[in-house]
């Protein structure tokens, strides 16, 4: 019995895992102030709004740069960025699609590559 009730427990919490990385492909980033992320380094009128936790190029294929977020509303995210403060969605059009061992968590609003090489996917409501 005690083997059963061990084995169901582990069974919830890998589904509970997985649910979360599940939201993360769905293209939603769920951040507080502090987190520190690379973002794009293009300007306010760049409209990719790349953000992910693994460094690379952006959508639009320029470097992105490690900043923390400053503040939080509803669907934004605000970083400094080249000394101004820049907000960013939470929500992708575009979710790097490589699966729950990848760590990159890459969202866009353009596609393009992920940080870790491969093709964004398009973010399916």
């Amino acid at each position: 019995m005690k083997k059963i009730l061990m084995l169901a427990f582990a069974m919830i919490f890998a589904m509970g895992l997985a649910a979360g990385s599940f939201a993360e492909t769905k293209g939603k980033m769920d951040l507080k102030v502090g987190d520190e992320l690379y973002v794009c380094n293009c300007g306010e009128t760049c409209p990719c709004d790349s953000m992910a936790r693994a460094a690379g190029n952006c959508t639009c294929g320029k470097k992105m740069v490690k900043a923390k977020v400053t503040k939080v509303d509803v669907d934004k995210a605000y970083f400094v960025v080249g000394g101004k403060e820049r907000a960013f969605k939470t929500t992708g059009k575009f979710a790097c699609a490589c699966g729950p061992a990848c760590k990159c968590d890459m969202i866009s609003q353009n596609p393009g590559k992920c940080t870790c090489g491969k093709e964004m996917k398009e973010v399916k409501n």
